[in-house]
């Protein structure tokens, strides 16, 4: 059962909520951006330079959140969030570096 947060745990994991996460290019950049640092990184919700206003920004984050690709946790007047990528590479061995390399091969075309 998901967490007060709806954070899901390892067993309630569905490919078909993470690829809707993922179908957004905003919010697969989100998950781009935290594989690409090291891991156990936090930032901001903010930082990720999203087009987004605040209410928008919330929706794209519980997207995320719900479909167990990133941890969120309350700070102050905002929200940190990592990258589950244990988690994820337990469940869907290779799926991260997967999106990681298919957003670098968009990038390269100049997508």
């Amino acid at each position: 059962m998901p967490d007060h947060d709806g954070h899901p745990d390892l067993d309630e994991y569905d490919l078909s909520k993470i690829l809707h996460a993922l179908s957004d290019a905003n919010r697969r950049s989100v998950i781009v951006q935290l594989a690409e640092q090291p891991d156990g990184t936090e930032q901001f919700c903010s930082v990720f330079g999203m087009p987004w206003a605040l209410s928008t920004r919330t929706h794209h984050f519980k997207v995320l959140r719900t479909a167990g690709l990133v941890w969120q946790r309350d700070v102050g007047n905002g929200r940190m969030t990592r990258l589950r990528r244990d988690d994820l590479e337990t469940v869907f061995p290779g799926l991260l570096e997967q999106i990681v390399a298919a957003d670098r091969r968009g990038r390269a075309a100049g997508e």
